[in-house]
């Protein structure tokens, strides 16, 4: 079960959350999704880009099979297929809009990043949901010490963003600069509660968390809406 220190993780109340970043959304969506499912909540998965279909008999097509898994207190998948890729889409709005209000937790990946640790957003993301009340903002450890040309999604954005060249060692000032701009991973926020996850801490030193937390929270943030997550939590 996934050890999250957030608020919301247990208060009991629906949430529509939309993940954003880089490398390790997926893996904490499906550790929040899994343990909350674990609790008997009704937990919807899906996309609002693409993300790889699951093999694990979450996917549901329609709302009898989603009624089905939550019955047997599992998460549940929708989107629309894509057989070319074996990727989801976004799922029929129809779809969608039946099950929302039955689903007590929905989690939406809202961008993508192709594996790579950190991200500046193109124009057209990320994709939020209307109805969500919050955001989860994904950058993983293992972008520190090497260039934006090699860790970031978009270096040449992220360098624009960071007034630097895409050759830049990723330091955890530029990291935190990524995740608190509203050009950077805060994109589209708004007024929505805000979180960061700091992926694969693991990796780091104590004082090495310590400097980027300290940045963070110099920089603004609520200490208590960050997460150290290290990989197998």
């Amino acid at each position: 079960m996934a050890h999250c220190p957030f608020d919301f993780f247990t208060d009991g109340k629906k949430h529509t959350i939309c993940l954003v970043g880089g490398g390790g959304k997926t893996t904490v969506m499906y550790e929040l999704a899994a343990a909350w499912a674990a609790c008997g909540r009704n937990v919807l998965l899906l996309t609002s880009t693409h993300i790889l279909q699951p093999e694990d008999g979450s996917f549901a097509a329609d709302a009898a099979a989603v009624h089905n898994l939550w019955q047997q207190r599992r998460y549940v998948v929708i989107g629309t297929p894509e057989l070319s890729t074996g990727k989801l889409t976004e799922p029929p709005q129809g779809l969608y809009n039946e099950l929302q209000p039955q689903a007590d937790v929905i989690l939406c990946e809202a961008d993508g990043s192709r594996h790579l640790p950190c991200k500046a957003p193109a124009e057209h993301e990320p994709v939020l949901l209307p109805d969500c009340d919050m955001v989860l903002a994904v950058a993983g450890m293992d972008a520190l010490g090497r260039p934006l040309a090699q860790a970031c999604q978009r270096p040449q954005l992220a360098a624009e963003l960071l007034d630097c060249s895409a050759e830049k060692i990723i330091d955890a000032q530029m990291l935190a600069s990524l995740l608190l701009s509203e050009q950077g991973a805060r994109k589209n926020v708004g007024t929505r509660n805000y979180y960061i996850v700091l992926n694969k801490c693991d990796l780091l030193k104590a004082a090495q968390q310590e400097e980027i937390r300290r940045l963070l929270v110099g920089a603004g943030m609520d200490e208590h809406r960050i997460w150290l997550r290290e990989r197998g939590e």
